[in-house]
């Protein structure tokens, strides 16, 4: 099999022949940016550069898919936030926020065409051209939880989910719409799955208001998205992924912060799991005896792809990624299921 079928087939807790890697957040550090020769933040704004350094989490690291957004602010640079697009060795801010909550928001007729949208898009067709029958080609979407977030700002955001919930709610309705059309969009450029961040996280998000706000909306977009999705969610999400479970997503790339077991016995036999390797701890400062220590716990607790937590600092060492992809394809494939006790 492929790479790229590998991948997929994980995605859905397929028999494969290996065990999967891959991520489905950014894998770019500075060094590998200084390997390929491609940097942000010309790598955001530049769709060839884009796709260049996406290449590399499969050229240069050995991952099974590309993933070429590697900011969290793309689609919300094309609703008008204003966006610091960063420097080398740092990622994209927003300046300030575009609302107010209650007031209306304009999704531009012409969202699309904006660069914020029109870049990734024109990478992913390049991907799909350059690479699409070898291997996965991930896009990344954001949830309207997060574009809340940019939108209202975090506080005005957060603030209204227990003032105003109904203008909350309303605010997510229309947000979601940006969602749908952005991840559509990427289908059609050559995208075989998706990742949806949300920034649902239990210090921003209480698990009660993971269900109330957000659980029918992720269930929603697994409906009306044409692809597998892969929801990822930073931090400790031990208290929503039963929640998760039940929305018919294909995939939860999850956290350290959830123990192995904890995170393979809560997604139950139909979710599969991905990442949950530490960043700090093991991508950017762990031994290659730490790393293989902890890839074999991955591979003991049936964890189906196999990679980092979340988007890698940009000052971790990329063998480190090159490492846990390689040693992660001398197992043999997910589906035999968890050895240990829980």
């Amino acid at each position: 099999m492929k790479p790229g079928e590998i991948f997929i087939d994980a995605l859905y807790r397929r028999p494969v022949p290996r065990r999967a890697t891959g991520s489905a957040t950014s894998v770019v550090t500075v060094d590998l940016m200084q390997k390929v020769g491609v940097f942000f933040p010309e790598a955001h704004q530049d769709a060839e550069k884009m796709a260049a350094l996406a290449a590399a989490g499969h050229t240069e690291l050995g991952l099974d898919n590309v993933m070429p957004l590697f900011s969290v602010l793309h689609e919300s640079s094309a609703l008008g936030c204003k966006v610091d697009w960063g420097e080398v060795d740092r990622m994209p801010a927003c300046r300030e926020p575009l609302y107010k909550m209650g007031d209306e928001i304009e999704i531009p007729p012409d969202l699309l065409n904006r660069p914020g949208c029109k870049v990734p898009l024109d990478a992913l067709k390049l991907l799909q051209e350059r690479y699409g029958d070898e291997i996965a080609i991930v896009g990344k979407v954001f949830g309207p939880w997060t574009l809340g977030y940019h939108v209202f700002g975090v506080q005005e955001f957060l603030i209204n989910t227990i003032l105003d919930p109904g203008a909350v709610k309303g605010a997510m309705a229309t947000l979601k719409e940006v969602t749908v059309r952005f991840a559509n969009a990427q289908i059609e450029a050559g995208a075989d799955a998706l990742c949806l961040a949300d920034h649902a996280t239990s210090d921003l998000c209480s698990p009660d208001a993971y269900a109330d706000f957000l659980k029918d909306v992720h269930a929603e977009l697994n409906d009306r998205i044409r692809c597998p999705l892969i929801l990822h969610i930073c931090g400790d999400t031990s208290d929503r992924i039963s929640y998760i479970r039940e929305t018919g997503l294909a995939c939860f790339h999850f956290d350290s912060k959830v123990p192995t077991p904890t995170a393979r016995r809560l997604a139950g036999e139909r979710l599969s799991l991905m990442g949950g390797t530490s960043n700090l701890d093991l991508i950017q400062n762990g031994t290659p005896e730490a790393i293989i220590e902890d890839l074999e716990e991955k591979v003991r607790w049936d964890i189906d792809i196999i990679g980092p937590e979340c988007a890698v600092p940009l000052n971790a060492p990329y063998a480190n990624i090159k490492l846990l992809a390689e040693e992660a394809k001398s197992y043999s494939g997910s589906g035999a299921g968890p050895q240990g006790d829980a």
